[in-house]
């Protein structure tokens, strides 16, 4: 069972589950091996060199791969810059002034186009860094599937309306993942992401201001320290979604719900005596059966209506087309 693994027995079935399938939606865990066969080691430096000079820098580039997924699918779309046919997602409501690593992938980009010119795609880039993001972190890894194309278009409108919001209701994030074939256990895990990173006041404030009672009280006036109660006033201060173990992606965000200290909405209606209760209780019991369903559910949302084929293109710069 897998209540019974210890992580490093979780990391290795992860790996042989998704070895044993290699090829999946056109996508295939071997697709560079024979076309750029240094690509995911070249990667993997240029994210281990990132995540080391800055920790919160895992948490980003996990949401940047996220917040890619959920518009248009896996498409490296959210990298693309404003231009003349370009309406950038860059500066959606959830992802303006917030949504970061763009720099960390373009520099791993650089690195590989030196040694394999025009054959990995950003979009690819983009989820090999979240996979190497979480291992730089403690979290579990698992085998990317590849051949992922990138997009020659972008969607602002889109990402306004498929990305999670901090302040969405239970309801709301429900549909937001079901209609990307993503199922309740898949968003709980998803959302253990937030073992990690930081989140701007503007994003929590009503949160912890409204004495609402599903906010541990200690919690709450603590995070007012930092975050005061008028609009505009320290709108971009920061605070750790989980102040125990803020650079270890691990379970503890689930603890966190259980105890009313989840610092989004979004997060602590995870909690809230909904459906979603048993799997939060289950996480927060049990670490490795975590690490395994966050593995699975990244591999899932790593799959959302990929480009493949002659479909798109293999950008040579991330933030613009060809």
């Amino acid at each position: 069972m897998v209540s019974r693994l210890s992580l490093p027995g979780v990391v290795f079935s992860i790996f042989l589950i998704s070895s044993s399938f290699p090829c999946q939606a056109q996508l295939c865990s071997n697709f560079y091996d024979s076309k750029c066969p240094n690509a995911l080691a070249t990667i993997r430096t240029a994210i281990r060199r990132a995540v080391s000079s800055e920790r919160r820098m895992a948490a980003s580039l996990i949401r940047l791969h996220f917040h890619d997924c959920f518009v248009q699918g896996c498409d490296a779309s959210i990298m693309l810059d404003n231009s003349p046919s370009i309406d950038s997602e860059k500066f959606s409501f959830v992802n303006n002034n917030s949504i970061r690593g763009f720099e960390v992938i373009d520099g791993a980009k650089a690195q590989v186009e030196s040694i394999c010119p025009g054959v990995v795609s950003c979009a690819d880039i983009a989820a090999v860094a979240a996979r190497d993001a979480s291992v730089a972190v403690g979290g579990p890894s698992w085998t990317v599937r590849l051949g992922r194309r990138d997009s020659t278009k972008a969607s602002r409108s889109l990402a306004d309306s498929n990305i999670p919001r901090a302040t969405n209701s239970f309801s709301e994030l429900i549909d937001l993942f079901s209609r990307k074939g993503l199922s309740e256990r898949d968003m709980v895990a998803l959302s253990g992401s937030h073992s990690i990173g930081q989140a701007r006041c503007v994003t929590f404030r009503a949160r912890i201001h409204d004495n609402s009672s599903d906010i541990d009280a200690g919690f709450a006036s603590t995070r007012r320290r930092s975050c005061p109660s008028t609009s505009g006033n320290g709108d971009n201060n920061l605070a750790p979604l989980d102040l125990v173990t803020p650079n270890s992606l691990d379970n503890n965000y689930f603890r966190n719900l259980i105890q009313r200290r989840g610092l989004l909405q979004s997060d602590q209606v995870l909690f809230s005596g909904q459906s979603t209760d048993s799997i939060v209780t289950e996480y927060s019991r049990n670490p490795s059966l975590f690490s395994s369903d966050f593995a699975a559910a990244m591999l899932r949302m790593g799959d959302i209506e990929p480009l493949t084929g002659s479909q798109g293109e293999i950008r040579r710069v991330c933030s613009v087309v060809n």
